[in-house]
């Protein structure tokens, strides 16, 4: 498993074993997952997966404290153009933004607690598997508006949810993330 530290504090990008061969394709994610995990201080408690069509921007999502998580995702169909947005104001890299294309099977993104996170897919079916440190909480549910952060997601017309279109924009935001 090589793991790659990306620009904002804590975010890595970690490369998937892939075999391929007459028969198609074998990916191991991850190779001694409980010391790997326990490296990032990280313990499953809740997967779930999306599935987007091309267009679809999903983001930018977090959960405030305490039930705030970080998340493992990858992707095992289509392309995605992952968006991250740090809300740590301790964090040497708070309120910078960072873009990464993921493509189905080839790696996965660790996100520690304290990130918005958002995608673009750019193809139709593309999958997500989201690997997240705590349960679902609506109560704590949360999020940004996606245009209001300075990233161009180079896309026309947007397929959006009303919720995602309803979050405050980011200037008007007081993180709750220390």
């Amino acid at each position: 498993m090589k793991v790659e530290k990306l620009k904002i504090e804590g975010v890595l990008l970690i490369n998937n074993f892939l075999q391929k061969d007459s028969r198609g394709l074998f990916v191991k994610p991850f190779t001694n997952i409980l010391g790997s995990l326990k490296e990032l201080h990280f313990c499953i408690n809740e997967i779930y997966y999306s599935i987007s069509q091309k267009n679809v921007i999903r983001g930018m999502h977090f959960q405030s404290p305490s039930m705030d998580h970080a998340k493992l995702i990858y992707v095992t169909s289509g392309k995605l153009t992952d968006v991250l947005l740090d809300l740590r104001k301790s964090s040497k890299t708070y309120k910078k933004h960072l873009a990464i294309d993921l493509l189905a099977h080839e790696n996965a993104l660790f996100i520690p607690s304290g990130i918005a996170h958002g995608f673009l897919s750019q193809e139709d079916r593309t999958t997500v598997v989201y690997n997240q440190s705590t349960v679902y909480s609506q109560e704590h549910d949360d999020g940004i508006l996606w245009s209001s952060f300075g990233y161009n997601w180079r896309v026309d017309e947007p397929i959006l949810s009303d919720r995602d279109r309803s979050f405050i924009e980011f200037n008007d935001f007081n993180s709750p993330f220390d």
